[in-house]
Protein backbone atom coordinates (compact mmCIF):
# COMPACT_ATOMS: atom_id res chain seq x y z
CA UNK A 1 0.00 0.00 0.00
CA UNK A 2 1.62 3.57 -0.75
CA UNK A 3 2.25 5.98 1.84
CA UNK A 4 1.31 10.14 1.44
CA UNK A 5 3.65 11.53 2.96
CA UNK A 6 3.48 15.38 3.57
CA UNK A 7 5.99 16.26 6.14
CA UNK A 8 9.77 16.61 5.11
CA UNK A 9 11.00 14.53 8.17
CA UNK A 10 8.61 12.09 7.54
CA UNK A 11 9.68 11.92 3.82
CA UNK A 12 13.33 11.76 5.39
CA UNK A 13 13.42 8.75 7.76
CA UNK A 14 11.14 7.19 5.42
CA UNK A 15 14.39 7.10 2.76
CA UNK A 16 16.61 7.06 4.90
CA UNK A 17 15.62 3.51 6.49
CA UNK A 18 15.25 2.11 2.98
CA UNK A 19 19.13 3.41 2.59
CA UNK A 20 19.97 1.70 5.42
CA UNK A 21 18.13 -1.49 4.31
CA UNK A 22 20.27 -1.21 1.08
CA UNK A 23 17.83 -0.67 -0.95
CA UNK A 24 18.17 1.75 -3.89
CA UNK A 25 15.16 4.15 -4.06
CA UNK A 26 13.81 6.03 -7.49
CA UNK A 27 12.46 9.02 -7.81
CA UNK A 28 9.82 10.61 -10.21
CA UNK A 29 8.73 14.12 -9.90
CA UNK A 30 5.20 15.61 -11.24
CA UNK A 31 2.99 17.79 -11.15
CA UNK A 32 -0.28 15.57 -10.32
CA UNK A 33 -3.18 14.87 -12.49
CA UNK A 34 -1.62 11.92 -13.70
CA UNK A 35 -2.41 9.52 -16.49
CA UNK A 36 -0.76 6.67 -18.33
CA UNK A 37 2.15 8.33 -19.13
CA UNK A 38 3.17 9.28 -15.63
CA UNK A 39 2.63 5.68 -14.48
CA UNK A 40 5.28 4.54 -17.27
CA UNK A 41 7.72 6.56 -15.40
CA UNK A 42 6.76 4.75 -11.95
CA UNK A 43 7.01 1.68 -13.53
CA UNK A 44 10.56 2.46 -15.51
CA UNK A 45 11.99 4.05 -12.14
CA UNK A 46 10.83 0.23 -10.42
CA UNK A 47 13.14 -1.00 -12.76
CA UNK A 48 16.08 0.90 -11.61
CA UNK A 49 15.38 0.97 -8.01
CA UNK A 50 14.00 -0.85 -5.01
CA UNK A 51 11.84 1.38 -3.64
CA UNK A 52 10.06 4.53 -5.95
CA UNK A 53 8.97 7.94 -4.47
CA UNK A 54 6.58 10.27 -6.67
CA UNK A 55 6.12 13.51 -5.86
CA UNK A 56 2.71 15.52 -6.70
CA UNK A 57 3.33 19.03 -6.51
CA UNK A 58 1.98 22.08 -8.52
CA UNK A 59 5.05 24.40 -9.14
CA UNK A 60 4.17 27.86 -8.95
CA UNK A 61 7.60 29.02 -9.70
CA UNK A 62 7.22 27.68 -13.45
CA UNK A 63 3.70 29.25 -14.55
CA UNK A 64 4.01 32.55 -15.89
CA UNK A 65 1.55 35.83 -16.28
CA UNK A 66 -1.38 34.20 -17.49
CA UNK A 67 -0.55 30.94 -17.55
CA UNK A 68 -3.15 28.08 -16.32
CA UNK A 69 -1.77 27.79 -12.51
CA UNK A 70 -4.68 28.57 -10.91
CA UNK A 71 -6.92 26.40 -12.94
CA UNK A 72 -4.53 23.02 -13.35
CA UNK A 73 -6.48 20.52 -12.24
CA UNK A 74 -5.50 18.95 -8.73
CA UNK A 75 -6.69 15.62 -8.48
CA UNK A 76 -5.00 13.98 -5.29
CA UNK A 77 -7.20 11.01 -4.94
CA UNK A 78 -6.73 10.00 -8.38
CA UNK A 79 -3.14 10.59 -8.17
CA UNK A 80 -2.68 8.06 -4.89
CA UNK A 81 -4.69 5.31 -7.08
CA UNK A 82 -2.99 6.09 -10.23
CA UNK A 83 0.43 5.61 -8.05
CA UNK A 84 -0.22 3.05 -6.29
CA UNK A 85 -1.18 0.94 -9.43
CA UNK A 86 1.96 1.82 -11.08
CA UNK A 87 3.61 0.61 -8.21
CA UNK A 88 5.21 3.37 -6.45
CA UNK A 89 5.35 3.13 -3.02
CA UNK A 90 5.66 6.81 -1.55
CA UNK A 91 3.67 10.20 -2.57
CA UNK A 92 5.56 13.30 -1.34
CA UNK A 93 3.04 15.40 -1.17
CA UNK A 94 4.67 19.01 0.39
CA UNK A 95 2.99 22.37 0.85
CA UNK A 96 3.98 25.40 -1.41
CA UNK A 97 5.28 26.25 2.35
CA UNK A 98 7.35 23.41 2.82
CA UNK A 99 8.86 23.74 -0.72
CA UNK A 100 9.61 27.76 -0.41
CA UNK A 101 9.55 28.25 3.55
CA UNK A 102 10.26 31.99 2.58
CA UNK A 103 7.40 32.79 0.75
CA UNK A 104 7.32 33.56 -3.04
CA UNK A 105 9.27 36.89 -2.67
CA UNK A 106 12.03 34.79 -0.46
CA UNK A 107 13.16 32.29 -3.28
CA UNK A 108 16.79 30.83 -3.60
CA UNK A 109 16.73 30.23 -7.18
CA UNK A 110 18.60 28.22 -9.28
CA UNK A 111 19.46 29.20 -13.10
CA UNK A 112 20.67 26.94 -15.79
CA UNK A 113 22.10 29.65 -18.32
CA UNK A 114 22.17 28.91 -22.11
CA UNK A 115 20.03 26.39 -23.08
CA UNK A 116 16.98 27.90 -21.24
CA UNK A 117 16.85 30.80 -23.74
CA UNK A 118 15.98 29.32 -26.60
CA UNK A 119 12.45 27.45 -28.17
CA UNK A 120 10.24 27.02 -24.39
CA UNK A 121 12.70 29.48 -22.75
CA UNK A 122 11.96 32.29 -25.47
CA UNK A 123 8.42 31.65 -25.44
CA UNK A 124 8.24 31.02 -21.45
CA UNK A 125 10.25 33.53 -19.90
CA UNK A 126 11.54 32.42 -16.02
CA UNK A 127 10.00 28.61 -16.91
CA UNK A 128 13.27 26.82 -16.74
CA UNK A 129 13.80 29.01 -13.73
CA UNK A 130 11.37 27.61 -12.14
CA UNK A 131 11.52 23.88 -12.68
CA UNK A 132 15.53 23.87 -12.09
CA UNK A 133 14.43 25.51 -8.70
CA UNK A 134 11.48 23.03 -7.91
CA UNK A 135 13.86 20.17 -8.82
CA UNK A 136 17.08 20.73 -6.95
CA UNK A 137 14.49 21.10 -3.96
CA UNK A 138 13.00 18.09 -4.79
CA UNK A 139 16.24 16.25 -5.76
CA UNK A 140 17.33 17.75 -2.42
CA UNK A 141 14.56 16.95 0.07
CA UNK A 142 14.00 12.98 -1.73
CA UNK A 143 17.64 12.22 -1.97
CA UNK A 144 17.24 9.65 -4.69
CA UNK A 145 19.68 6.97 -6.55
CA UNK A 146 17.67 7.40 -10.08
CA UNK A 147 15.14 9.82 -11.54
CA UNK A 148 13.24 9.52 -14.36
CA UNK A 149 12.14 12.25 -16.69
CA UNK A 150 10.05 11.66 -19.50
CA UNK A 151 11.14 12.94 -23.33
CA UNK A 152 8.01 14.59 -23.80
CA UNK A 153 9.35 17.89 -22.16
CA UNK A 154 12.70 17.11 -24.15
CA UNK A 155 14.20 20.78 -23.01
CA UNK A 156 13.57 20.51 -19.50
CA UNK A 157 14.98 17.20 -19.62
CA UNK A 158 18.26 18.74 -21.38
CA UNK A 159 18.10 21.49 -18.19
CA UNK A 160 18.14 19.06 -15.74
CA UNK A 161 21.02 17.23 -17.02
CA UNK A 162 22.80 20.17 -17.27
CA UNK A 163 21.87 21.36 -13.74
CA UNK A 164 22.57 17.69 -12.35
CA UNK A 165 26.19 17.71 -13.64
CA UNK A 166 27.12 21.52 -12.87
CA UNK A 167 26.24 20.70 -9.29
CA UNK A 168 27.01 17.55 -9.19
CA UNK A 169 23.93 15.89 -7.70
CA UNK A 170 24.70 12.32 -6.34
CA UNK A 171 21.73 11.30 -8.83
CA UNK A 172 20.88 9.22 -11.95
CA UNK A 173 19.06 10.49 -14.17
CA UNK A 174 16.99 8.13 -16.53
CA UNK A 175 15.30 9.53 -19.81
CA UNK A 176 11.68 7.73 -20.60
CA UNK A 177 10.02 7.26 -23.78
CA UNK A 178 7.25 9.16 -24.92
CA UNK A 179 3.88 7.95 -24.52
CA UNK A 180 1.12 8.39 -27.27
CA UNK A 181 -2.21 8.10 -27.70
CA UNK A 182 -3.39 5.49 -30.26
CA UNK A 183 -3.76 8.18 -32.72
CA UNK A 184 0.07 9.75 -32.05
CA UNK A 185 -0.77 12.45 -29.45
CA UNK A 186 1.28 13.21 -26.93
CA UNK A 187 -0.23 12.47 -23.52
CA UNK A 188 -0.86 15.20 -21.46
CA UNK A 189 -2.56 16.85 -18.40
CA UNK A 190 -3.43 19.65 -20.92
CA UNK A 191 -4.89 17.54 -23.52
CA UNK A 192 -8.04 17.80 -21.36
CA UNK A 193 -8.46 21.18 -22.10
CA UNK A 194 -9.26 20.35 -26.26
CA UNK A 195 -13.00 20.37 -27.18
CA UNK A 196 -13.52 17.08 -29.50
CA UNK A 197 -12.72 18.93 -32.45
CA UNK A 198 -9.39 20.44 -31.29
CA UNK A 199 -8.89 16.89 -30.08
CA UNK A 200 -9.16 15.21 -33.59
CA UNK A 201 -7.30 18.12 -34.88
CA UNK A 202 -4.07 17.44 -32.27
CA UNK A 203 -3.06 14.28 -33.67
CA UNK A 204 -1.42 17.27 -37.07
CA UNK A 205 1.43 17.89 -34.58
CA UNK A 206 2.57 14.65 -34.26
CA UNK A 207 1.99 14.18 -38.16
CA UNK A 208 4.21 17.36 -38.63
CA UNK A 209 7.11 15.88 -36.82
CA UNK A 210 7.26 12.86 -38.60
CA UNK A 211 6.71 14.55 -42.13
CA UNK A 212 10.22 16.61 -40.87
CA UNK A 213 12.05 13.62 -39.67
CA UNK A 214 11.34 11.79 -43.59
CA UNK A 215 11.93 15.45 -45.02
CA UNK A 216 14.95 15.86 -43.07
CA UNK A 217 16.20 11.90 -44.34
CA UNK A 218 15.55 12.74 -47.72
CA UNK A 219 18.03 15.63 -47.41
CA UNK A 220 15.67 18.58 -47.29
CA UNK A 221 17.80 21.57 -45.94
CA UNK A 222 16.86 22.03 -42.40
CA UNK A 223 15.37 25.38 -42.54
CA UNK A 224 12.69 24.36 -44.90
CA UNK A 225 11.31 21.41 -43.07
CA UNK A 226 11.02 24.04 -40.13
CA UNK A 227 9.66 26.21 -42.68
CA UNK A 228 7.50 23.31 -44.19
CA UNK A 229 6.33 22.25 -40.90
CA UNK A 230 5.11 25.03 -39.31
CA UNK A 231 2.93 26.08 -42.35
CA UNK A 232 1.23 22.45 -42.10
CA UNK A 233 0.29 23.21 -38.67
CA UNK A 234 -1.10 26.57 -39.41
CA UNK A 235 -3.09 25.10 -42.17
CA UNK A 236 -4.60 22.67 -39.36
CA UNK A 237 -5.61 25.58 -37.52
CA UNK A 238 -2.59 25.87 -34.38
CA UNK A 239 -0.97 29.02 -33.91
CA UNK A 240 2.68 27.68 -33.98
CA UNK A 241 5.24 29.22 -31.41
CA UNK A 242 7.90 27.22 -33.38
CA UNK A 243 8.98 24.01 -35.01
CA UNK A 244 12.74 23.18 -34.87
CA UNK A 245 15.83 20.98 -35.92
CA UNK A 246 18.15 20.82 -33.30
CA UNK A 247 21.11 18.38 -31.81
CA UNK A 248 20.66 16.56 -29.06
CA UNK A 249 21.84 19.59 -26.66
CA UNK A 250 19.29 21.69 -28.19
CA UNK A 251 22.33 23.60 -30.18
CA UNK A 252 21.48 24.95 -33.44
CA UNK A 253 22.07 22.38 -36.62
CA UNK A 254 22.45 23.23 -40.04
CA UNK A 255 21.62 20.41 -42.96
CA UNK A 256 25.69 19.58 -42.83
CA UNK A 257 24.80 18.38 -39.54
CA UNK A 258 25.28 14.21 -38.74
CA UNK A 259 24.40 11.91 -35.90
CA UNK A 260 21.44 12.32 -34.00
CA UNK A 261 18.81 15.08 -34.11
CA UNK A 262 15.55 16.30 -32.81
CA UNK A 263 12.80 18.05 -34.24
CA UNK A 264 10.65 19.61 -31.43
CA UNK A 265 7.00 21.86 -31.68
CA UNK A 266 4.97 23.60 -29.82
CA UNK A 267 1.84 25.30 -31.12
CA UNK A 268 -1.47 26.42 -29.50
CA UNK A 269 -5.15 24.90 -30.43
CA UNK A 270 -7.72 27.06 -29.05
CA UNK A 271 -6.31 27.79 -25.50
CA UNK A 272 -4.45 24.65 -24.99
CA UNK A 273 -0.57 24.55 -25.76
CA UNK A 274 1.17 21.48 -27.12
CA UNK A 275 4.12 20.39 -27.26
CA UNK A 276 6.06 17.40 -29.10
CA UNK A 277 9.17 16.36 -30.61
CA UNK A 278 10.57 13.15 -32.22
CA UNK A 279 14.21 12.52 -32.16
CA UNK A 280 16.16 11.01 -35.20
CA UNK A 281 19.94 9.98 -37.04
CA UNK A 282 20.85 12.42 -39.95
Amino acid sequence: MIQTITELASLRERVRGWKQAGLRVGFVPTMGNLHAGHQSLVRLAREHADRVVASVFVNPTQFGPGEDYERYPRTVDADVSALEEAGADAMWLPSVETMYPYGMNGVVEIRVPGVTGVLEGAHRPGHFDGVTTVVARLFNQVQADVAVFGRKDYQQLAVIRYMVRDLAFAVELVAAPIVREADGLAMSSRNQYLSPTERQTATAIHRALQASREAAGAGMPLRTVEHDAAAQLTAAGFAVDYVAIRHPDLSAADSDAAGPLVALAAARLGSTRLIDNIEFDH
